[in-house]
C-alpha cells in the first residue's frame, strides 16, 4: 500500500511519517507541503493512499481532492478542524482524523483504508447512495441506509432507529428525508419515514418493522399502499 503525506506543517508530516513506518504493509512514496505539489506529484507518482490535511495556503485539502475526480486515491483527511467532517466525508473519503494524530486512531484509519483497497470493488469510494454521515457523541460515524429501520421526529431531533439502537441527529426530519433515498424510504406519517425493505406488515393501521409498531397516517396510506403494491 503506496502513499503520499499532504501537509503544509513539516511536525505535522514528520509526526505522520513516524506512524506510518509502524505498519509493515504501508510505504511512504514521499511528501508534499502544498496542494499544487501534490497534485503535480500524482500525475508522476499514483500512490493508493493521500494523507491530507486541509488547512493550508493556496489550494486546499477539499479543493484538492475535488479536483482529483474520480481517478482519485484513497484519502484520508487529517486536520485540527472537525467543523470540515462532513464536507469532507461528502467528497466520499475513507476517514478522518482530528489532531494530534493518536497512533491508535491512525491504525484505525489505514486499517479501513485496507479493506477498501482489499476490496473486489472497482470503485473503492463508496457511492453516496448506500450511506449517510452523522454525528454521534461528537463522532462522525458513517451509517449505511441498510441499517436504517425508520426515522422518527423528536422535537428538534431525528432518530434513526436501527436493529440495535438509535441515533439522535440534530436536524428536521425534512431535511432527513432529504438525505435518504426515495427508492429505499417512504414517508408514512408526519413524523415517520420507512424503509421499505424493512417493512414485515400492517397491523391495526400500523407498520411492522422488526417488531417494531410504527404508526400510518390516513394521509399517506395510499401512496404507502401503493408502493406496497398490495394484492
Amino acid at each position: 500500500m503506496t502513499c503520499l503525506i499532504v501537509d503544509d506543517n513539516q511536525l505535522a508530516r514528520t509526526t505522520l511519517r513516524q506512524l506510518a513506518a509502524q505498519v509493515r504493509d504501508l510505504k511512504i512514496m514521499g511528501e508534499a507541503e502544498s496542494a499544487v505539489e501534490a497534485y503535480n506529484l500524482l500525475k508522476t507518482t499514483p500512490v493508493d493512499l493521500l494523507l491530507l490535511d486541509i488547512e493550508m495556503d493556496g489550494m486546499t485539502g477539499l479543493e484538492l481532492t475535488r479536483n482529483l475526480g474520480n481517478d482519485k486515491p484513497v484519502i484520508v483527511f487529517i486536520s485540527a478542524k472537525k467543523e470540515y467532517a462532513f464536507e469532507a466525508f461528502e467528497l466520499n473519503v475513507a476517514d478522518y482524523i482530528a489532531k494530534p494524530v493518536l497512533p491508535a486512531r491512525f491504525i484505525q484509519a489505514i486499517d479501513r483504508v485496507r479493506e477498501l483497497l482489499e476490496s473486489n470493488n472497482e470503485d473503492v469510494n463508496i457511492v453516496n447512495d448506500e450511506f449517510i454521515f452523522i454525528r454521534d457523541s461528537n463522532v462522525v460515524k458513517r451509517l449505511s441506509f441498510s441499517e436504517i429501520l425508520y426515522a422518527e421526529a423528536m422535537g428538534d431531533y431525528v432518530k434513526l432507529h436501527t436493529p440495535k439502537r438509535f441515533y439522535a441527529v440534530h436536524s428536521p426530519l425534512k431535511a432527513v428525508e432529504e438525505r435518504l433515498p426515495a427508492g429505499k424510504f417512504i414517508r408514512v406519517h408526519r413524523s415517520y419515514i420507512v424503509a421499505v425493505d424493512k417493512i414485515d406488515g400492517i397491523e391495526q393501521g400500523a407498520l411492522v418493522l422488526q417488531g417494531k409498531m410504527v404508526p400510518v397516517a390516513d394521509g399517506y396510506r395510499n401512496s404507502l399502499n401503493k408502493r406496497l403494491n398490495i394484492l
